[in-house]
Parts: C-alpha cells; sequence; structure tokens
C-alpha cells in the first residue's frame, strides 16, 4: 500500500506538469538571479550559504502544497481504508525523491552559473542528499499541521523555523567542510547529528500524525 501511494504521488504530479515545471523553474530562476547579483562567488563560506538558502526556500515552495492538494473527499477516503502512518510516510518518501532531483538540478545549475568550487565531491553530494530527505521529513509534518489550521501557512513558517535552523546550521557546516576539502573524519559527526534529526522526525511523525489524521 505504501508503494501504491507514492506511485499515485509520483503520477499525480506527472499529469499536473505545470506545478511541477514551477517548481524547477522556480529554482533555474533564483539560481540566475543570483547569477546576476554576484556573478562569480570566490568565497567557499558565502558560495556555501547562497546555495543552502535558494534550497531551504526551494523546499518551501515545493512541499507546502502536499496535503492542501488532496480534497476533503480524498482524504476522507483515505481515512477509511489506509492507515495514518502509511499516508504521513508515503509523502515523506515522495517529497524526498523530488527534493533529490531539486538539489541535483540546483547543484548542477547553481556550479555552472555562480561556480564550481566543491573539493569533496562525494562529502557533498552525501550532505546533498541527508538535506534533501530532511528539508522533506520536516517540511511534511509541518505541511500537515497547516492544512489542519485551513491552509494557514503561516502557521507553517511559524513552526518549521525552530525545526529547521538547527538542522540547517548543521548542514551548512558540513557542506562548508565538503567544499573546502577537510578530511572525511572531521564531517561524521555532523552527518551523524543530520541522520539522527531525520530519524527522531521521522519517529515522531509516526508516532504523533494518527492524532493529527483523526481531526
Amino acid at each position: 500500500m505504501l508503494l501504491y501511494l507514492i506511485n499515485k504521488e509520483i503520477k499525480l504530479e506527472l499529469r499536473n506538469k505545470y506545478a511541477l515545471g514551477g517548481i524547477f523553474l522556480y529554482v533555474i530562476a533564483t539560481v540566475y538571479t543570483s547569477y546576476l547579483s554576484f556573478k562569480n562567488i570566490i568565497h567557499p563560506a558565502t558560495w556555501n550559504a547562497l546555495f543552502w538558502i535558494i534550497m531551504l526556500f526551494a523546499s518551501i515552495n515545493a512541499i507546502s502544497k502536499s496535503f492542501v492538494q488532496d480534497s476533503n473527499g480524498r482524504q476522507l477516503y483515505y481515512y477509511t481504508i489506509l492507515k495514518p502512518q502509511t499516508v504521513i510516510l508515503s509523502k515523506m518518501i515522495y517529497n524526498a525523491i523530488l527534493m533529490v532531483f531539486m538539489s541535483l538540478l540546483c547543484f548542477a545549475f547553481y556550479s555552472v552559473f555562480i561556480n564550481y568550487l566543491v573539493q569533496n565531491l562525494p562529502m557533498f553530494l552525501l550532505s546533498l542528499l541527508l538535506g534533501s530527505i530532511g528539508f522533506s521529513t520536516i517540511l511534511t509534518m509541518v505541511s500537515a499541521i497547516a492544512a489542519k489550521t485551513n491552509g494557514n501557512f503561516s502557521m507553517m513558517a511559524i513552526l518549521s523555523f525552530p525545526m529547521l535552523i538547527p538542522f540547517l546550521i548543521t548542514l551548512i557546516k558540513v557542506s562548508k567542510l565538503a567544499v573546502d576539502g577537510i578530511d572525511n573524519s572531521v564531517c561524521y559527526p555532523y552527518l551523524l547529528v543530520l541522520i539522527l534529526i531525520n530519524i527522531v522526525v521521522v519517529g515522531l511523525s509516526y508516532i504523533l500524525f494518527p492524532y493529527l489524521w483523526q481531526d
């Protein structure tokens, strides 16, 4: 059933090509606007921070509609035949897949237009993967809460901020180490923190979402 829901999410997104195209157009336009503003960034810390700022807002733009696009009738149908844990996990997995593709696209365009400064590419790609998963898990859960407040997305911004800040700080630190080409052993503690945050968010969502689902 979980695979069926993920497949359903993919088919719905592909059917609505305007929404999917709008997300990727947002990423490309943001990167190009940054290029017009900064031309060529040679400072690694600035390069890294700007990249994750772009990814943060692209993630919010992409995931904020996770539950809003489901009609009340469809949600009621899911409520009668599915476990709430299956619903939230399918949303998280689909959003993680979407975020991985979007982050790779953003990294490719960012490297072409702004500059390519990464010295440890495997470690940077690993941080990119964990960052994509983290953004998807955190924002999917917050999106579910916002949807239950009649789509009040100011609530989404308020709730996601304290959860995203520690995650984003750790993510910027480990990716900066990868950009500088620092030895992998220095990056491992930060990677562990990112993995633990992802596990905690998924675990809390698995436990708490059924209570939200009953409303």
